[in-house]
């Protein structure tokens, strides 16, 4: 049989075999050309774990951590041999919740009393000498009524109701590390010695598993806490609880129960609550000039504009910025490795102007206020000149706000920061997070075609290049925040799905971002779809997204 292999570099050999061989057989044989772990493979453009047997003609992609999917792959494994260990440990009856993204790794709470750094260190032993011992990891296809029988016997109500809830979703992969079991959505290795980068340790009232970041796949990133982070998904936790939904079971059931407006409009209006809280703030510290930032498809447009409102509510009187206004000239935009322009680069952005107007504006000064003209390349003048009193504050949005290069030449003393994102807390199940990338994408990919007429396929291709920007220029910062905003709404994956999985389903099999669109496809599966978006306030986040907003 003839094999076409894409190792993870992109390079391609073509062989021939005779008999049967894996991907496991195709990692030993060119491991010398392997510059990082592989720990994923796709078979004819179709995911797949390692020891899949491949007996005919194939087309085999190897993919490590840089991948999305091998990621996710070795997330995924890692989780299982996390609880392995921990069932050794403490004890099989003690239950594990992985919460949240946190500090390169995931948040988790052991649900059992007296956790310390020693349960922490033993727990990373355990699992070191089951990688050391090679442990195997078994995997089968679970079909959704026998994944229902499973979980009824294992008593797991989480994934029980998502799986009664969720009629699209229709199978799942049960791994099994010696006795211990849990459903995944995504391959897993083969066994533990795929598993060697990780770290464990104790944290507040959890513990966090750390392993590798995408942007360096050899090594568990330093330690560096995110307490405002922490503090964030700690208060979504609490309106989680206030709206009576932790898992996208509990809120499948209150779609199917006709309570999608209720969840709504009480998500919408712990937003408002939080909004209003910050306009208080930044009115009692008299600070003047906002910085506003977060990743691509955070809601920053619409968060802005109703932080003027609730800011005008406590009697000042904002005046509204975008940094995209700044631009340098396209003649003098710097260029990426692939010769593209930059308009994420800091150095796209006319900081020495952007630092004297917003000195001159904070002392009384008349500025004329450059508009960005996309189509001519350049900034225009004499359309916004204006002045401020001393009382107004500059409500600045653009994702370097929190860079402190874009604000050098300005008083600390006059700055406010605000992180915005949308921080996923809800879970699948208890083993299950949503990454906030995928909101974000989703999100993105709505938006786009909507707004610019761009397809699925072009917003999937486009995202690896946005996440490694935003890696670059705002993840950096968002220690330097006063304030974290999430801008999740509860319930805005069930509107998504009507949305995005049209979109998502007209890539073709043969085009290479169909993987990814299969990944999204059966994520979109756990939702039950809202179809009726007139519940949702049209000031709300989402609807920058969808339309139908009446600020952005």
């Amino acid at each position: 049989m003839k094999v076409e292999i894409v190792l993870p570099n992109g390079e391609t050999k073509l062989k021939e075999y005779k008999g049967i061989i894996t991907a496991e057989d195709l990692i030993e044989e060119f491991k010398d050309e392997i510059e990082h772990q592989v720990v994923s493979c796709r078979l004819n453009n179709r995911d797949a774990r390692l020891d899949e047997v491949i007996d005919d003609d194939c087309h085999v992609e190897l993919k490590d951590m840089t991948n999305p999917y091998g990621n996710m792959a070795y997330q995924a494994s890692l989780t299982l041999l996390y609880l392995k260990a921990i069932s050794d440990i403490l004890g099989p009856e003690v239950k594990t919740t992985i919460a949240n993204s946190l500090s390169k790794g995931v948040f988790t709470k052991i649900h059992t009393n007296g956790l310390s750094d020693e349960i922490a260190e033993s727990i990373q032993k355990r699992m070191e000498e089951l990688v050391k011992r090679d442990e195997k990891i078994k995997e089968e296809r679970i079909e959704r009524e026998d994944a229902l029988e499973y979980l009824e016997k294992k008593e797991n109500p989480d994934e029980y109701k998502l799986f009664s809830t969720a009629k699209d979703l229709n199978h799942a992969f049960l791994a099994t590390l010696d006795d211990t079991s849990s459903l995944f959505y995504v391959h897993t290795v083969p066994s533990c010695r795929y598993l060697k980068l990780f770290e464990v340790r104790r944290y507040r009232n959890g513990m966090l598993l750390r392993f590798p970041h995408p942007s360096n796949v050899d090594v568990v990133p330093e330690y560096a806490e995110q307490k405002k982070l922490y503090e964030a998904f700690s208060e979504e936790t609490h309106w989680e609880h206030l709206m009576g939904v932790n898992t996208i079971g509990e809120l499948n059931e209150r779609i199917l129960n006709d309570d999608a407006k209720d969840l709504v409009m009480l998500s919408e209006a712990l937003h408002e609550k939080k909004i209003a809280e910050i306009a208080e703030e930044i009115k009692e510290a008299g600070k003047r000039i906002i910085l506003i930032a977060g990743p691509s498809s955070s809601g920053k447009t619409t968060f802005a504009k109703r932080l003027i409102i609730q800011l005008r509510v406590t009697g000042l009187n904002p005046l509204y910025l975008g940094t995209d206004d700044y631009f340098i000239n396209r003649e003098d935009m710097p260029r990426d490795e692939h010769g593209e322009m930059d308009f994420e680069s800091l150095s796209a952005v006319d900081v020495d102007l952007f630092t004297s107007q917003m000195n001159d504006l904070l002392a009384g000064k008349k500025v004329d206020i450059p508009e960005f003209d996309f189509l001519e390349g350049r900034k225009m003048f004499g359309k916004r000149i204006t002045s401020i009193d001393h009382t107004q504050p500059i409500v600045i949005e653009g994702i370097h706000g929190l860079n402190p290069k874009l604000t050098i030449g300005i008083n600390d003393d006059e700055k406010f920061k605000i992180y915005i994102s949308p921080l996923t807390q809800i879970n699948i199940d208890m083993h299950h997070r949503i990454p906030t990338t995928d909101a974000r994408m989703l999100r993105r990919l709505v938006r786009d075609y909507r707004t610019r007429g761009r397809d699925a396929r072009q917003t999937i291709k486009d995202w690896p290049s946005v996440r490694k920007g935003e890696e670059i220029n705002i993840f950096p910062y968002n220690s330097e925040a006063d304030v974290f905003f999430n801008s999740q709404c509860i319930y805005e994956l069930a509107v998504l799905k009507k949305y995005a999985k049209p979109l998502l389903e007209e890539i073709g099999r043969d085009e290479a971002e169909y993987p990814e669109a299969q990944r999204m496809n059966k994520f979109l599966d756990f939702f039950v779809s809202i179809e009726e978006d007139d519940i949702i306030a049209n000031n709300s986040i989402i609807r920058e997204f969808i339309g139908g907003s009446i600020i952005v």
